[in-house]
């Protein structure tokens, strides 16, 4: 069945992006407009908008399943794309639209519930052959039970929300005196964010590597991978830079993940885009970790280097159609690299800092794809992600890949909230990740500082704070006397009123 209208129950850079591909492939759009962005990007390219109200309890009408499929029905969409967050990995979500004739633009109800539910993900790992961390046979009720898993297997253990991800319900214990107070905290933190207080407990692997395959199935049984990235530079299990291919995998390794990557898809009879995620030791050793059921936010770094579209993927497998290409024709080419740039203090500890983006200048280049759902005088809104763009850069292998983001992220210029760019700026100038030797926690063990200033920023900014203070001493009219027909201050007569004070 041919999708003519797509109702996209989403919003911000994801709405966009779905938006894009849509168009051309012909298909009407439909997004719902709330009254804290009524006037967002992606409401203005859509075909057309469905107004909601937020008086939900959460205050999200985007996870009210009734709204979000009566607005598919009063527009006439024969299709909803959940994006990603949200209800994308909701099977009760996909099995009422199913119920209620709509297409739901992402894998089978049960394939969601099987690789949501991470015990239940994890014990079709190991049927399916693939190694996974040691850890307790299904989840754990109470902290007693976890110290005697934590004793067999050996400390440090990582505790792990059942349902979920994004590196919630997720603790770190490394002695026994830690776990009651972890094991409290990570099932209040799942019970919260996932209404499910359920964890359970793995060996922790120091110092790992994020590695995570995107696949994609059909309806026909056929399904493929493209590939890896490498989602290593974190903060608190949170993505803030992936890049693709992976440094740390061979070809024989690539393959034989990959392999394992579509066994396990196989496995709950997967269709549409998925990403299967493991963790890569210091030796090599792989542990299965997850699966999402639903496109990532980092998929541009595989579209750069396959030159695959995977939004439309997910359409036309929607549609009944077989993929297109087969495993052989997957072809790598070139490096990419993606910084998530979001509306956080990183010398803040990463806080949110929403507020409108007075000024925005992104750069634009041949190798450069730059995903976002912001403009000049947009209003980074509580209560959603805090995300302003993607800027994605693509380099014929990764040490120009990099060199490429760093001149790329030198024309960045964002004004009116505090970005995650000082961040990248630093990265792109530390030799480690440079040379691609780093790991999930190599931000708090290596990296002491979150910021680059370079030396004429800081001259800039002295010199600013010298007129700052200056004005607010003596007010504008010293200008007159202070500097000269160049425009300049007199270092003599500056000398002269500084030490006054």
């Amino acid at each position: 069945m041919k999708i003519k209208r797509v109702l996209i129950a989403n919003r911000g850079e994801i709405a966009v992006r779905i938006i894009s591909t849509a168009k051309k492939m012909g298909i009407e759009t439909v997004v719902m407009r709330t009254e804290s962005e009524p006037a967002a990007l992606y409401t203005e390219l859509a075909d057309f908008i469905c107004e909601i109200d937020e008086g939900v309890a959460g205050g999200h009408r985007f996870l009210d399943i009734e709204s979000v499929i009566g607005a598919a029905h009063k527009t006439g969409c024969d299709a909803i794309h959940p994006g990603y967050g949200f209800l994308s990995e909701n099977a009760y979500f996909a099995h009422k639209c199913q119920e209620q004739g709509v297409i739901f633009i992402g894998p089978p109800p049960d394939a969601i519930y099987k690789m949501g539910n991470k015990t239940i993900a994890r014990d079709i790992a190991i049927s399916a052959g693939i190694t996974v961390a040691r850890g307790s046979q299904g989840n754990i009720s109470h902290h007693e039970e976890a110290e005697r898993v934590a004793a067999t297997i050996g400390y440090p253990v990582i505790i792990k929300a059942a349902s979920g991800g994004g590196g919630r319900g997720m603790r770190i214990v490394r002695s026994e005196a830690e776990m009651e107070r972890m094991f409290n905290m990570a099932s209040s933190e799942a019970a919260k964010a996932f209404n499910d207080p359920s964890v359970f407990i793995e060996k922790y692997i120091d110092s790992p590597r994020h590695i995570e395959f995107q696949i994609l199935g059909d309806h026909h049984g056929n399904i493929i991978h493209l590939g890896e990235r490498e989602c290593s530079i974190q903060r608190k299990h949170q993505k803030l830079l992936e890049e693709a291919p992976s440094e740390a995998l061979n070809e024989e390794l690539r393959s034989e993940i990959g392999t394992l990557a579509t066994e396990i898809a196989r496995a709950v009879n997967y269709h549409s885009a998925g990403t299967v995620e493991f963790l890569l030791d210091a030796d090599s050793n792989y542990y299965f970790m997850e699966v999402n059921t639903r496109i990532q936010v980092e998929h541009p770094v595989t579209e750069m280097v396959t030159g695959i579209d995977i939004v439309e993927l997910q359409f036309r497998i929607a549609e009944g159609e077989k993929l297109p290409i087969e495993q052989n024709d997957v072809r790598i080419e070139g490096h990419a690299i993606e910084c998530r740039i979001n509306a956080e203090d990183v010398q803040a500890g990463f806080a949110p800092d929403p507020g409108r983006v007075e000024r925005l200048n992104l750069p634009t280049a041949n190798h450069i794809r730059v995903d976002t759902g912001v403009t000049e005088g947009s209003v980074i809104v509580p209560g959603y992600d805090s995300m302003i763009a993607k800027l994605i850069v693509k380099g014929d292998n990764r040490n120009d890949a990099v060199r490429r983001l760093k001149l790329a992220l030198d024309k960045v210029w964002i004004k009116g909230v505090k970005t995650t760019i000082p961040l990248f700026r630093m990265l792109v100038r530390n030799r480690d990740f440079i040379g691609g030797h780093y790991y999930t926690d190599f931000l708090e063990k290596e990296v002491t500082q979150y910021h680059y200033n370079s030396y004429y920023e800081e001259k800039i900014a002295a010199w600013l704070a010298v007129r700052l203070f200056i004005r607010e001493n003596w007010g504008d009219e010293t200008d007159r006397y202070d500097e000269g027909e160049s425009g300049q201050v007199s270092p003599w007569l500056l000398n002269k009123r500084l030490r006054q004070f």
